[in-house]
C-alpha cells in the first residue's frame, strides 16, 4: 500500500504489508522498451543505479539484496550505520525486521501442526482455558490470518506510553483477552499483532520452549542463519545498524522498546544474507512438507468465499502475471519489506535503518524485482494536458458499496481523493495517465468505452491494480470554510497528545492555520465551524471540545474511520 502522508496515530506502525490485488504489467511499452530489453538480466551496475537514488551518504540508509535463481544479482548497503561516529552501513549489518517476524512465527506453527501436536481449527481456550467466550471461536488459522476480530494491543491508547516495558508473555496476553472482538471470527480480514502475539504463546505452550528458543533450535540453526534471532537472544555478535527516526530535517535515535512487546509478532532481527538464505530454503522446500508450504501461500478465505490477499504470514498478490509473496515492517529505527516471485525465482529484501524519512522499502524492492525480471519500471516524466481533457476525468469511482475515489481539477492538475482519505496531486505522464511523484509507484490510467465516454480509472500501487468503475454520482460538496480571526483561533493554539512521545501542534503561522504531528510535516487545516477543521489534505478533521469554563481541553482527530482523542497539555 502507498503510504500517503498522514496524520499517524502512532509514531511507528509496529506492521505493515503489501496488500496486492490484481495483475499489473508495468512495463506495456510506457517507455519503448524493446523487447529483447524487457528479457535480459540486469546488471549489478544497472540493479545499483536504482537503488543508490533514494539514499544519501550522510543519512541513515539501507542494506540490499537481490536474487535470481540462485545467482545474487545484488547485494549492497547504502547510508550510515551510525550518524555520530559516521561508520557506513555494510551489507552484513543486523536489522530489526518487524512485521517479517511473522512468517517465522507462522512456520513454527505449522512445524507443529505437522508434528501432531495442534491442529488449524484447534480453539485459543484450549491453550488458554481462562480466555474469555471468544477464545471458543478464534481458532489458530484465524489467528493466523488476521481474521479473528481480536483487536490490534498495539492500537490501543497508551499502548506507546507502555512500549519501553518488559512484560511477561502472560501480562500481554491479559491486557488484550478481554476485549470485544471487533467482528465474527472469518467473515472480515483486519491486520492485528495481537493474534501473532498469541501465537507466539501458543508455541511456546505446545513446545515447552520459549518463543525465541523455538525459532532459534528449529528454524534459523537448521538453516544456518546464525545473525538471525529474536532480539537480545542473538547467537552471533555481528555488527547491528543503529536505527533511527527522522523528526523535522534531522535524524535522531529512535526510541526505545523493550522487544517483550512486539514479540512473536515483530521482535526478529536479521541480515539480509540471512534472508536470501531464508528463501533458499523456502525454494528447496526445507522445514516443511510440501502441502503445508503450499497452505503458507494461498490466500485465505472468508465465509462469504472473498480472497483476504493474506495467507499465513505472507501477503498475496500478483505481479506482471505472477504470484508474488511479500510482507513488510514497521518497528521503532526500522522499516522494511521482502517478496518473492517464486515463478522467476526472484527475491528482493530491502532493509532501512530509519522508521521514516525515507523512502518506502516497498517501492524500492518492487522497483529492483520489476528490473530483475527484465520489466524495469520507467520514471515518468511530467507532461501539460489540455484542461477539458482533465475535465473529462472528473467524477466518482466506485472502490466498494461504502467507499469512492473521488477525482477533481485544480487548475491543469487532478486531484485524486478516497472516502476519509487523504489527497493526492497528480502529474500527467500521458494523456490518460498519471502519476503522483518519482518516490512512489502510484497511477492512474483512465480508460474509456468505444463511445469515447471515460468509464474507469484503474490505480497502479506498489505492483498491484485495481479497476473503478466511473459512477453518475455527484462528487460531495466541499465543507464550507468559516471565517475566523487570529483572536479566535488563539483558543485552540498547543500541544495535543495521542499517545507518549507523539504529539499533534496546532498554530497559526503567518495567515495560515497549522497542525503537525510529532516527527511529520506541518498540515494546512481550515475551520469548517466554529470548533472544527478540515486537513483536507490527509483526509482527516480536528474537533475541539471545550470545558463548562469555555477552556478547550482536547481535539477529536477523525481520520480513516477511527476517532482519536487527544488531551491539552500547554
Amino acid at each position: 500500500m502507498s503510504r500517503s502522508t498522514i496524520l499517524a496515530l502512532t509514531p511507528i506502525a509496529f506492521a505493515s504489508f503489501l496488500l496486492l490485488q490484481a495483475p499489473i504489467s508495468l512495463a506495456q511499452n510506457l517507455n519503448g522498451l524493446s523487447q529483447s530489453a524487457a528479457s535480459a538480466t540486469p546488471s549489478t551496475q544497472q540493479l545499483d543505479q536504482i537503488a543508490k537514488g533514494y539514499y544519501k551518504a550522510d543519512q541513515p540508509g539501507a542494506t540490499v539484496i537481490v536474487i535470481k535463481d540462485g545467482k545474487v544479482l545484488l547485494r549492497k548497503a547504502y547510508g550510515l550505520a551510525n550518524l555520530s561516529t559516521k561508520e557506513a552501513l555494510q551489507a552484513d549489518h543486523v536489522m530489526r525486521l518487524g512485521s517479517i517476524t511473522k512468517q517465522f512465527t507462522a512456520v513454527a506453527i505449522l512445524q507443529l501442526i505437522e508434528a501432531g501436536k495442534i491442529a488449524l481449527n484447534d480453539p485459543v481456550s484450549k491453550f488458554f482455558p481462562d480466555y474469555p467466550v471468544s477464545g471458543k471461536l478464534v481458532t489458530i488459522e484465524h489467528l493466523l490470518t488476521h481474521t479473528s476480530g481480536i483487536p490490534s494491543y498495539t492500537g490501543k491508547p497508551g499502548f506507546m506510553a507502555k512500549s519501553m516495558t518488559d512484560i511477561s508473555v502472560s501480562e500481554m496476553v491479559d491486557s488484550f483477552k478481554s476485549d470485544a472482538l471487533e467482528f465474527e471470527p472469518g467473515t472480515a480480514y483486519k491486520y492485528n499483532n495481537s493474534g501473532y502475539f498469541l501465537l507466539g504463546a501458543i508455541i511456546e505452550k505446545v513446545s515447552g520452549e520459549t518463543y525465541a528458543n523455538y525459532v532459534a533450535k528449529h528454524i534459523f540453526m537448521p538453516l544456518d542463519m546464525n545473525n538471525t534471532a529474536h532480539e537480545g537472544h542473538e547467537r552471533s555478535r555481528q555488527a547491528r545498524a543503529q536505527g533511527y527516526s527522522q523528526l523535522g530535517d534531522v535524524f535522531d535515535p529512535s526510541m526505545k522498546i523493550s522487544m517483550t512487546q512486539p514479540y512473536a509478532a515483530g521482535s526478529i532481527a536479521s541480515t539480509v544474507d540471512d534472508l536470501a538464505k531464508w528463501d533458499a530454503a523456502i525454494t528447496a522446500g526445507k522445514l516443511l512438507k510440501a502441502d503445508s508450504w503450499q497452505r503458507a501461500f494461498t490466500s485465505y478465505k472468508l465465509k462469504n468465499g472473498q480472497v483476504t490477499n493474506y495467507a499465513y504470514g505472507w501477503g498475496v498478490g500478483q505481479f506482471e502475471g505472477q504470484t508474488m509473496l511479500s510482507h513488510g515492517g514497521g518497528i521503532p529505527g526500522f522499516s522494511t519489506y521482502a517478496l518473492r516471485l517464486p515463478k522467476d525465482k526472484v527475491f528482493v529484501a530491502v532493509l532501512h535503518n530509519a522508521d521514516r524519512g525515507l523512502p518506502q522499502p516497498e517501492m524500492i524492492a518492487t522497483r529492483l524485482a520489476s528490473a530483475a525480471i527484465g520489466k524495469p519500471i520507467p520514471e515518468f516524466k511530467a507532461i501539460s494536458v489540455d484542461e477539458k481533457i482533465l475535465d473529462q476525468y472528473v467524477g466518482v469511482y466506485k472502490i466498494d458499496d461504502k467507499n469512492r475515489r473521488f477525482v477533481t481539477r485544480e487548475g491543469n492538475k487532478l486531484v485524486m481523493t478516497r472516502t476519509d482519505g487523504p489527497r493526492t496531486e497528480l502529474q500527467a505522464y500521458a494523456q490518460n495517465a498519471f502519476f503522483k511523484d518519482q518516490n512512489s509507484l502510484l497511477r492512474v490510467e483512465f480508460n474509456r468505452q468505444a463511445n469515447g465516454e471515460v468509464n474507469e480509472a484503474v490505480v497502479y500501487q506498489n505492483g498491484g491494480s485495481v479497476a473503478h468503475p466511473k459512477l453518475k454520482e455527484a462528487l460531495p460538496q466541499p465543507p464550507k470554510v468559516v471565517e475566523m480571526t487570529a483572536e479566535q483561533f488563539a483558543v485552540f493554539e498547543g500541544d495535543y497528545q495521542i499517545q507518549a512521545n507523539f504529539i499533534l501542534n496546532v498554530r497559526r503561522e503567518g495567515n495560515r492555520f497549522i497542525t503537525q504531528a510529532t516527527g511529520q510535516g506541518p498540515v494546512g487545516i481550515v475551520a469548517i465551524g466554529a470548533d472544527t477543521f478540515s486537513a483536507a489534505e490527509v483526509g482527516a478533521q480536528l474537533k475541539f471540545e471545550k470545558d463548562a469554563d469555555g477552556k478547550v481541553t482536547q481535539l477529536i482527530l477523525n481520520q480513516g474511520g477511527r476517532a482519536i482523542p487527544a488531551k491539552k497539555i500547554k
